[in-house]
């Protein structure tokens, strides 16, 4: 698992720490950090460090600090530094005098740098940058690493309310941040230089892909169709039948032990996925040990009905789409009720649920709706944020928009659906099953080598096997895996 911080943490941790080494320690680990990750990124992208131009963007503080000191030793390697003060009244005295004995100067301009470090604000710094700083950075047309965070990106929201850096590669020191994660396209690269904090686990954390291929279930010796976990779906109608195809689809692609459909898209199901059982109705679908219900369903009484035969049950069940609209009107369904349950709502939907916006804070917006409702709540996005009723907090980065297409949607629905199935823990199934579609969109869109090319659902959906097949074998050979899964586990099923 990592962890993500807020800045509150990290400042009473890094207090914590100058208890416990000499003054100035902490800065020298950061900026010689610092200094290494980006000769390394002068060396990757022009095959040296002497003669190359690098500018220092210095603001006051400990951030200005640790660039300044970096700027020194990359001198002293024979890059050409210059440092751009942007309070000049308010540097850092001991790390611009490193610089200047150095043989680093002091400029005004850009001047046509091959690399830019930001060091204006750090993890105290709040709001868009000033307007001297963001004319600056306008004007930037150099690769830019960032210290600590990018400066103008909210530390614990990654909220970029006005100019703010783009960073291509990040160097944070001691501990990631809530920023790394919640604004991923602003970070670029993460670099973690460790500088001796002691933290305990936090709030947000995010599965690492061994631990989502550890306990993805596999089964056992004495395991059958049912043991393996038995997910209903509930989804799709004659104006949507696609969305019953993705939905199904994706849970058999997930590993299922069974796949039974309810609805009245049987035919197209069955087309594609002879394995799966259809009936026309969940009351003759037969035994589940979960249930994914509202993907192309409708948003009109029928569905509601439907809902609530669902939500009566003991089951964990899964709400998407035409679900959660419907739902939106009759959060009595669902608030109280003691079984798991899952919402994945994107932004519009989120809003449709609660009323309000989801905001800048997106941890704390999908916290307070979890809380409120009792359920578990997947806040879809390239940062997909998961939260607990209970106050756990997980969140998936992409690594990229491949999913943002008409139907992926019900695919995610899908595999979270067989995970919960298969007996794992409400929000663990959700973040893992984030990771896979995340992993399988990232293979679909690069098929046949092309960078990037768009995708719909239906390829996502043929990629979906092959991202639990890698993820598996990231956790090949590790002797804990069946440990993994129990603990995440909450049933059998």
């Amino acid at each position: 698992m990592r962890y993500y911080y807020t800045a509150d943490e990290v400042r009473t941790a890094e207090a914590e720490l100058f208890t416990r080494v000499p003054e100035g320690v902490p800065m020298q680990r950061a900026s010689t950090g610092l200094a290494v990750a980006v000769a390394a990124e002068l060396r990757r992208r022009t095959g040296g460090i002497v003669g190359r131009r690098v500018t220092l963007l210095v603001g006051s503080g400990d951030n200005g600090g640790d660039v300044l000191f970096a700027g020194s030793m990359l001198r002293r390697r024979g890059a050409a530094v210059t440092a751009i003060l942007l309070k000049p009244d308010r540097a850092h005295v001991k790390g611009l005098a490193a610089l200047r004995n150095s043989g680093g100067r002091v400029g005004s301009t850009l001047d046509g740098p091959e690399l830019v470090i930001d060091g204006i604000v750090g993890i105290s710094g709040k709001g868009p940058l000033r307007p001297d700083a963001a004319e600056l950075v306008a004007k930037i047309r150099a690769p830019i690493v960032a210290a600590d965070l990018p400066s103008g990106v909210d530390p614990d929201t990654g909220a970029v309310a006005g100019p703010a850096v783009r960073a291509d590669v990040t160097v944070t020191f001691g501990a990631y941040k809530r920023v790394h994660v919640l604004a991923a396209p602003q970070c670029g690269r993460v670099e973690l230089v460790p500088i001796g904090l002691r933290l305990d686990p936090s709030g947000l954390g995010a599965l690492d892909a061994d631990e989502v291929g550890r306990l993805w279930p596999v089964p056992g010796p004495h395991d059958d169709k049912y043991s393996q976990g038995v997910v209903g779906i509930s989804a799709g109608s004659e104006k949507y039948p696609g969305a019953a195809v993705l939905c199904s689809g994706a849970a058999v692609a997930a590993t299922s032990g069974m796949v039974r459909y309810a609805g009245s898209a049987a035919v197209q199901v069955l087309a594609r996925y002879p394995e799966v059982v259809a009936a026309p109705d969940i009351e003759s679908a037969g035994r589940v040990q979960a249930w994914v219900i509202g993907p192309g369903g409708g948003t009109g009484d029928e569905t509601r009905e439907r809902l609530a035969l669902v939500l009566g049950s003991d089951l964990p069940v899964l709400i998407d789409a035409d679900g959660l609209t419907v739902l939106a009107e009759h959060s009595e369904l669902v608030r109280g009720r003691s079984a798991p349950t899952v919402l994945t709502p994107h932004a519009g939907e989120f809003a449709r649920l609660t009323g309000e916006e989801v905001g800048a804070d997106r941890v704390a917006a999908v916290t307070g709706l979890a809380a409120d409702w009792g359920v578990t709540v997947l806040l879809k996005g390239r940062a997909t944020v998961i939260a607990s009723p209970t106050g756990q907090v997980l969140v998936n980065e992409a690594g990229g928009s491949w999913a943002s297409t008409a139907g992926a949607g019900d695919v995610l629905s899908g595999i979270i659906g067989s995970l919960l199935a298969a007996g794992l823990d409400p929000a663990v199934a959700a973040a893992a099953g984030a990771r896979a579609h995340a992993l399988a969109a990232n293979l679909a869109a690069h098929d046949g080598g092309a960078v990037g090319a768009p995708i719909s659902a239906l390829p996502l959906l043929d990629r979906v096997r092959d991202a639990v097949r890698t993820l598996r074998a990231q956790a090949h050979g590790r002797p804990d895996s069946e440990q993994t899964r129990q603990q995440w586990q909450t049933r059998k099923p």
